[in-house]
């Protein structure tokens, strides 16, 4: 190993520094026990500094009376409130001294969004420079009560018209159908799978739960309240703010309220724009405004009378493996990229086929994917399936994903399950009084607020773009045996579609791993998994 400068430090220096650092004498090292603030202070001026970021603390952030780090610390056993605000003042100070509108990716949060409809963890969701975690329909069954009714939303602009009691009598015979159908499922799944005498009784019974659930999810509404984990730094949360903030719908804009009001008893300095008139209220008003603009010269579109295939190929490059082949090639060469184009355009097909391998490799599993040259070109998918298998798949953030409206327009789908425990009629009759509820709703209060009253199983549209190294992930995860079989088959005709529509048989066999397997139980062998391992770790 290289053998790195150790810079000096008194006994006194150490012991402070030990305090917040994960060590003191090697070049790479943990910032821990700091306000978040106080971090992103630390590095905007560690930017314009010589020093060494554990110098420039001791120099610069220890001893100031008023909001140095002792100054924090004293603060700290009192009230951590009265820390986190001197923690700001030391912030403002560095910003406005060394900062830029960077240096709010320097500080985050952990925040946690609870009794949010499906509705707005989508919103919550749609950032790329985050990173959420959303309570899952295949794990837990939504049929307890949270107070005096089922886990559904109600939003102010519903609770304050006509359409209130039927609203929530609809709701509460969802759920109560959802509830018995959860159950029926689940007692039938385990009279046809028993028990292997290898398998522990929790993989057997976590297997036929997610089943049932998988199996009856399509009937809960949009409405269904979730809990989402986030962790994003200050200027991604910034960004959601101000977004939220334009949204058409009360549910929204009230809840980017609650969230501003918490992150700033956390990460203050990082949100003093949100709520300023000529910054994130002007911001928020563009974004409404544009909204607005397109609404209306949309206004004369037609429906569509078709609602169409499920997964379509509309967009790719024909010279696609040409240029992936280029840019293979760019990183180990010293030509210039008009010149390895040229290049890869005059080989033979075999050549390129040469190429392609070694630049994909051998790829032992699925997370073994070829690198940034199969983001030289791109594929665009407008996809319509269920909103369902769209929860999952809208959470691949490393593309560019728009969806319209949730409505019952595009239609629903009995899946398999359903009609073989025997319960499409009661399918049906709570689709089709949906259906007739959302219509109403749409009349009344308009598309945004009708989409509440949408079960998961109805349709949605939207347009998927990604790059062939973006669709390698996809594709894979999502066509493992353990998946969904909505969101399984979404993955089974972007993969044929690559290969056949836009003929990249080079880029679609490359892809190994997508699983065309029929499986039955999907969670079993992913459960048994997980026993082996905790059993080998001796949990």
């Amino acid at each position: 190993m290289a053998a790195y400068h150790q810079e000096e430090f008194t006994p006194e220096e150490e012991a402070v520094l030990r305090r917040f650092f994960t060590n003191t004498d090697k070049p790479v090292f943990g910032l821990i026990n700091l306000p978040e603030v106080v971090k992103g202070a630390l590095f905007a001026r560690y930017s314009r500094s010589p020093k060494s970021l554990r110098r420039l603390f001791l120099d610069e952030f220890v001893s100031d009376p008023e909001s140095g780090l002792d100054a924090i610390a004293r603060a700290m056993d009192d009230d951590p409130l009265v820390a986190t605000k001197k923690a700001e003042q030391l912030y403002d100070r560095m910003f406005f001294e060394y900062g830029d509108d960077s240096v709010a990716q320097l500080g985050g949060a952990h925040l946690a969004c609870e009794q949010a409809s499906n509705l707005l963890t989508k919103v919550l969701e749609w950032g790329r420079l985050a990173a959420y975690l959303e309570q899952s329909t295949r794990y837990i069954a939504y049929d307890a009560r949270l107070g005096d009714r089922y886990r559904y939303f109600i939003p102010d602009e519903i609770a304050s018209s006509p359409l209130h009691d039927e609203y929530v009598a609809h709701m509460e015979h969802t759920f109560d159908t959802y509830s018995r159908m959860v159950s029926t499922a689940f007692d039938h799944f385990a009279g046809r799978h028993p028990k292997e005498e290898s398998d522990p009784m929790w993989v057997w019974r976590s297997t036929i739960r997610a089943k049932a659930c998988d199996s009856v999810r399509g009937l809960l509404p949009v409405a269904t309240l979730s809990n989402v984990g986030i962790y994003a730094t200050g200027q991604a949360y910034e960004m959601a703010l101000v977004r939220m903030k334009a949204h058409p719908l009360s549910e929204v804009r009230d809840y980017a309220d609650m969230m501003l009001t918490e992150l700033r008893k956390i990460i203050p300095s990082f949100l003093t724009r949100v709520d300023l008139e000529d910054r994130g209220v002007r911001w928020s008003q563009y974004l409404s405004d544009v909204r607005t603009g397109l609404e209306e010269v949309a206004a004369d579109l037609d429906r569509p009378s078709d609602a169409g295939p499920e997964v379509t190929l509309t967009d790719w490059d024909p010279e696609a493996e040409v240029k992936i082949v280029a840019a293979a090639l760019y990183a180990v060469s010293e030509l210039p990229d008009s010149e390895l184009l040229a290049i890869a355009r005059a080989m033979s097909p075999e050549r390129r086929a040469q190429v392609m391998a070694a630049f994909v490799g051998d790829r032992a599993n699925r997370r073994h994917k070829p690198g940034r040259a199969m983001e030289r070109t791109a594929y665009r998918f407008d996809v319509k399936c269920d909103i369902g298998a769209f929860r999952d798949l809208q959470r691949h953030r490393m593309m560019t994903i728009e969806w319209q409206r949730f409505s019952t327009r595009l239609g629903y789908d009995v899946p398999e399950a359903v009609e073989e425990i025997g319960l499409t009629s009661e399918w049906r009759g709570v689709m089709d009084a949906a259906g007739e509820l959302y219509e109403r709703t749409r009349e009344l209060l308009g598309p945004d607020v009708a989409q509440y009253v949408v079960p998961f199983a109805n349709n949605v549209r939207f347009v998927m773009e990604m790059s062939p190294r973006q669709a390698f992930h996809l594709i894979e995860l999502r066509s493992g045996a353990a998946g969904h079989p909505s969101y399984r088959r979404v993955a089974h005709q972007m993969h044929e579609q690559i290969r056949e529509v836009a003929g990249h048989r080079l880029i679609a066999d490359a892809m190994k791993f997508v699983d065309y397997s029929e499986v039955d139980l999907e969670r079993l062998e992913a459960e048994r998994r997980a026993f082996a391992k905790r059993s080998r770790s001796g949990a």
